[in-house]
């Protein structure tokens, strides 16, 4: 049996290599290999990541297809209405077409045989910007307060030092989200060398971007971490079980979201209202570009519409100021 493949594989061989010498044909590449070879060009970029991710997807979806030249239009369309059935977002699709180009240029740009493909139209929505209002921050703060009486909590005089710990973490971890607008991870990861308390100041390493930031504390910021700093125990604010950086935990987060009645509310709308307050308060589009840390203004410019209600407001303002002088 063995045998026989051996000499299928040879017989295969030596085609390939005579449609190469002789027919000037291309190389063939797997899909696996093609996408291992996109993701290494990647390598050390801000998106690769989240292309590794999206890559682990595609290859299971494609598993039916062995090569890359074997990829169809129909499989893409396929594909594309699968996901979008099983509930993905049509930008998180998008996203994952994007390991599929990427792929297929880099093999046609190293003299593999790739296919011609026509993507599918991918419809990205544009949504109102989601930010929470004062009253809304207020009832997401009670669900979190960690001195609170809750059904299934058990009474404040009993609580074990464990519970009371993590319910203040949560607590003081949306509250530095509130008024940073720093995403999740650049507050839950960070270490007390990037905080200074006798200035008031943060230093925050965005690794999705790759750049360097700094956030003036407000008050409330500014106690939390005075009030942590005289309790802590190792490098990171915020830690887990074992005293390492406390990483991606927000379920208890989304829980108080939903017991507040916010249930079209994530952790990033947090970030969403600390950029929407600012620019309702005469910061500009760039000027929050700086604070929020993106890399690219067009990302900033989704609050464009609020600074136009600022200039439009201010407009108005300084023509009836005129109308008076003017009348009189």
């Amino acid at each position: 049996m063995d045998h026989k493949i051996a000499e299928r594989m040879e017989v295969e061989w030596r085609a390939q290599l005579h449609r190469q010498l002789t027919l000037g044909e291309p190389e063939r590449i797997t899909l696996d290999e093609s996408v291992s070879l996109f993701l290494r060009s990647r390598a050390g970029t801000p998106n690769h990541r989240g292309l590794y991710h999206c890559s682990k997807t595609i290859l299971r979806r494609l598993s039916h297809r062995k090569y890359l030249d074997e990829l169809t239009n129909i499989d893409l369309e396929r594909y594309q209405q699968d996901r979008l059935r099983d509930g993905l977002s049509p930008q998180t699709v998008y996203h994952q077409f994007a390991v599929v180009r990427g792929a297929v240029k880099i093999a046609k740009r190293l003299g593999f045989r790739s296919p011609s493909l026509d993507y599918p139209s991918v419809k990205i929505p544009k949504h109102k910007v989601r930010y929470l209002t004062l009253e809304e921050e207020g009832r997401l703060l009670a669900e979190l307060d960690p001195n609170r009486e809750q059904f299934g909590l058990l009474p404040l005089e009993v609580r074990p030092e464990k519970l009371k710990r993590q319910l203040q973490d949560c607590y003081d971890l949306v509250v530095c989200l509130l008024d940073t607008g720093a995403r999740y991870s650049e507050i839950a990861n960070i270490r007390w060398d990037q905080i200074d308390l006798d200035q008031g100041m943060i230093g925050l390493w965005r690794s999705k971007v790759s750049n360097e930031g700094v956030i003036a504390m407000t008050k409330r910021v500014r106690a939390v971490f005075t009030r942590r700093y005289q309790e802590r125990g190792g490098d990171f604010v915020f830690t887990n079980s074992e005293g390492g950086k406390r990483g991606y935990a927000p379920q208890s987060i989304r829980k108080a979201m939903r017991r507040a009645g916010l249930h079209d509310v994530r952790i990033h709308t947090l970030r969403h209202t600390l950029a929407t307050r600012l620019i309702q308060n005469g910061m500009t589009v760039y000027e929050v570009k700086s604070i929020l840390g993106h890399s690219d203004i067009r990302t900033t410019m989704r609050y464009a519409h609020l600074e136009q209600r600022q200039v439009a407001t201010k407009a108005r303002d300084l023509l009836e100021a005129l109308a008076v002088e003017i009348k009189n």
